[in-house]
């Protein structure tokens, strides 16, 4: 099998390589091709890639590529995991709102719409090329945020595409080790959308273990997740640390306007980890990786990349898919991120019961919020861009909305097509 990831220069891609050469006997690679246009970035991670794999006795060969053409050619799967624009432009999108009270992050608010207007005309032609060269039954998995939205726009053209985050895994991975259980054995009630989840059950055997935690565990959770335990309680469920910028957002700009943006430690923490992947002598995963962010990312993709390619029978797996009516109060065509099952024919999601009204309007305002963002990104103009920003249940005024849209387009106006050159 051939495997290309796209934004192979990521310093995540160690990460996925890791969970590659950890699963020999389950994911028939033989070729792993990095696609990216930094060739520095390319010249340490295909190296240390292939070291990873040669120190874990796996066959793989890594191959780089600055050509997209000749990385996606004749590929089994292709992995998404674009940052166009970079840290410069993350650290944008993490300051520009913050200028009329808004939170800055780059999937959420203003500065998501900033990275979901950059990323999705580039995806798309990613996308288009993938289908030419490669096939129309290669999976794309998509992990270049805005999850939700970026899979949309794959799906709404027709491609064979699923979404991936790795916030549903990493719950599941934290709070098994809580509760004194091995991972696999715990299936998680997780429903919402993209970095907008609750998780309404943890099972265990059957038995539903969220009450335990509540009870036992709210004090842990709420240091992990930055959100209060009374408030877990009283909904019931454990949200994402995503929905501390929607339930604790004052707090959280206030918190902003003192502190360096999140690029600029990454970008640091990206430094060191290019010189220490640089170095011949380290063989295995670095400890500062941790640091970077995309906690259990291998885990996740290198399962779903099986469950899509090779798998036995369906897997269960939280994915970004169709609603297909699982969610009576959104349209077909919306994208939600809950519990599937996973084959060769992509992803279901699993019957999910009512959802709760303190959620079911949130759920419902980011959707539509989803759906004026993919328009403004697909066809460009300064009135969808603000259109899209007073959608949004964190900005909702039409001054603010309109101050943010003109500063959006100013910040991001070498690297949107339909502004870039006006």
């Amino acid at each position: 099998m051939k495997l290309t990831v796209v934004g192979g220069g990521s310093t995540y891609t160690p990460e996925l390589i890791d969970g590659i050469a950890g699963r020999r006997t389950s994911l028939a690679v033989d070729e792993i091709v990095l696609v990216d246009p930094d060739q520095h970035r390319l010249s340490r991670i295909g190296p240390f890639s292939q070291r990873l794999l040669d120190h874990a006795g796996h066959p793989a060969k890594v191959r780089t590529t600055s050509s997209l053409e000749e990385g996606i050619e004749g590929a089994s799967a292709v992995l998404l995991q674009l940052r166009v624009g970079g840290q410069t432009a993350r650290a944008s999108d993490e300051t520009f709102p913050l200028t009329c009270g808004c939170v800055g992050q780059e999937t959420t608010g203003a500065g998501g719409l900033a990275k979901a207007l950059r990323t999705v005309p580039v995806v798309l032609d990613i996308a288009d090329k993938v289908r030419r060269l490669a096939g129309p039954d290669t999976w794309i998995v998509n992990f270049t945020n805005p999850v939700g939205i970026v899979t949309r726009a794959l799906l709404q053209e027709g491609h064979k595409a699923i979404g991936l985050c790795n916030v549903a895994i990493t719950f599941q991975r934290w709070t098994s080790a809580l509760l004194g259980v091995d991972p696999s054995t715990v299936e998680l009630e997780h429903v919402g959308l993209n970095h907008l989840t609750w998780e309404r059950g943890v099972y265990v055997d059957g038995v539903d273990r969220l009450p335990e935690l509540l009870d036992n565990h709210v004090e842990g959770l709420a240091e992990h997740i930055g959100i209060d335990g009374g408030l877990m309680r009283r909904l019931n469920m454990v949200p994402s640390y995503y929905l501390n910028y929607f339930y604790n957002h004052d707090a959280v700009v206030k918190k902003q306007l003192t502190e360096p943006p999140r690029a600029e430690v990454v970008a640091a923490v990206e430094k060191e980890l290019l010189d220490i992947y640089g170095d011949p002598s380290v063989v295995t995963k670095p400890e500062q990786l941790s640091q970077r962010g995309g906690a259990y990312y291998s885990e996740a993709a290198v399962q779903l990349v099986h469950a899509l390619t090779g798998g036995e029978g369906a897997e269960k797996h939280v994915v970004n898919v169709l609603n297909n009516g699982s969610l009576p109060f959104l349209p077909d065509d919306a994208v939600i991120e809950v519990s599937s099952t996973v084959d060769g024919n992509g992803g279901r999601p699993l019957p999910i019961r009512p959802v709760e009204p303190s959620i079911s309007g949130l759920i419902s305002h980011v959707t539509a919020y989803e759906y004026l963002a993919l328009e403004a990104a697909k066809h460009g103009g300064r009135d969808r861009v603000a259109n899209a920003l007073l959608a949004h249940p964190l900005i909702g005024q039409h001054a603010i909305a309109d101050r943010l849209a003109d500063e959006l387009i100013a910040q991001n106006r070498d690297l949107l097509p339909w502004v870039k050159g006006n």
